[in-house]
């Protein structure tokens, strides 16, 4: 079901549907008419997006309907508060805003809302799917290519027209912004020409007078990585990556009795599975780091267990193989989650948000300016090749369980780099689909 044939279609039909419905509720609520949609055309790629991310995901989980729910309640809410950040930033403006409901996150996401996309899609998944896959089924395969081939381009063509529109929109807000900050520095020229003048001659009149003027504009901040910024990021990957290995690594050794790699990548202790979370937690969490820590820990527990899940079916997907498999565990959901580490993921964000990140933080800013920035993109650079090198390694290794034999340079190179006895030490528990 999961080709890109069947997804492609899968993503127009349900940005329709879910254009349809902005639609309704629009003229429900404001009684009449109302594009809710960023695009021209009648689509909403965000609900296609997020019945596709939630298929790939969690169709596994269609008998198991609680479950269901709440994963593709995660899927909605993550995916609807970065939409949400994305677009207030590209326009300048909040396309919904959740503020007056209780329980919301930056007001672009609530509770109620999650919920009920939640159930939505788990509806969707579980009734509406199965018909919808039987119905393209009966599509002959090259009108059916030939429609998708005209619709993605008139989706780009929407996509650009929209993209031009809000950069020229934004090229005419700088010229007015810098026409504004000219006329500002004149204005601010002429209030110092004028009262230097007049300070010149109480001076002389009445010595004891003598004023400082201000300065003209503040100083720039000095200060390396300030708030949750870009760099701030980076460093805050980078040492999530390390701390989770060296912590998974302290777990094992007093769980398993044994000392073993828990690292992502082929390049050092790293991994990438904490250093993601701990970005996308401080991203969200970040302007609620004050919050009391229950509300915290619930976040984390369920946002962090579909996380876990998540990667799991995608490094299963994508590397074909398996890197933990908690079957044994009691209150587990196929093996790859259960119940108390998701315990465990709530606790941890509790730990990182009111305790790690203030101490981290002031570490990283306690770093010089331009040092701090070149280390950055070192970081960031090493990171993007330990990752790119880790994939293809892992891809190999894979694909060397069936096929031993090289069959490009590529594929040689890999192979006397990262054999099967080096991979079987950096992934232990790794097990091939």
């Amino acid at each position: 079901m999961n080709t890109i044939y069947f997804l492609t279609w899968y993503f127009f039909i349900y940005s329709f549907i879910g254009w349809c419905l902005e639609i309704i509720y629009a003229a429900v609520k404001k009684h009449h008419f109302l594009n809710r949609g960023v695009l021209n055309g009648p689509l909403c790629p965000v609900y296609g997006l997020g019945m596709i991310l939630s298929l790939i995901f969690f169709h596994s989980l269609k008998n198991e309907f609680i479950f269901l729910i709440a994963g593709c309640a995660v899927i909605a809410t993550l995916l609807e508060y970065f939409t949400g950040a994305l677009m207030e930033k590209l326009f300048r403006k909040k396309w919904w805003d959740y503020s007056g409901y209780k329980y919301n996150l930056g007001g672009y996401v609530c509770i109620p809302f999650s919920a009920l996309w939640g159930l939505t899609a788990a509806l969707a998944l579980k009734f509406f799917h199965p018909l919808l896959y039987d119905l393209i089924s009966r599509i002959p395969s090259f009108p059916g290519h030939l429609i998708l081939l005209v619709l993605l381009i008139l989706l780009t063509a929407d996509i650009l027209s929209v993209l031009g529109v809000i950069f020229q929109v934004q090229k005419r807000q700088k010229q007015l912004e810098d026409l504004t900050e000219d006329l500002q520095k004149l204005s601010l020229w002429l209030t110092r020409a004028i009262f230097t003048s007049i300070e010149k001659r109480m001076v002389k009149a009445h010595p004891a007078s003598a004023a400082v003027l201000p300065p003209l504009s503040k100083s720039k901040s000095t200060v390396f990585a300030q708030g949750c910024s870009f760099y701030k990021l980076i460093w805050l990957f980078f040492l999530g990556s390390f701390l989770g290995d060296i912590t998974e690594t302290i777990f094992c050794y007093f769980t398993a009795g044994k000392l073993m790699s828990r690292s992502s990548v082929v390049y050092g202790p790293f991994s990438i599975v904490w250093g993601l979370a701990i970005v996308i937690l401080t991203i969200m969490l970040y302007k609620y780091r004050d919050k009391e820590d229950r509300y915290i820990f619930i976040f984390g527990t369920i946002v962090g267990g579909a996380y876990e899940y998540i990667c799991s079916v995608f490094t299963e997907l994508v590397f074909g193989t398996v890197f933990w498999d908690y079957s044994r565990i009691p209150f587990n959901l196929g093996g790859r989650i259960n119940l108390l580490y998701c315990f465990f993921w709530g606790l941890a964000a509790v730990v990182w948000i009111k305790i790690l990140y203030p101490f981290l933080s002031r570490l990283i800013e306690k770093i010089p300016m331009k040092a701090g920035k070149f280390l950055s993109w070192c970081i960031l650079i090493f990171m993007i090749f330990n990752m790119s090198v880790s994939a293809l390694a892992l891809a190999r290794y894979s694909d060397r369980q069936i096929s031993p034999q090289a069959e490009n340079t590529l594929e040689a190179v890999l192979d006397q780099h990262f054999p099967d006895d080096r991979m079987n030490r950096i992934y232990p528990n790794a097990k091939m689909r």
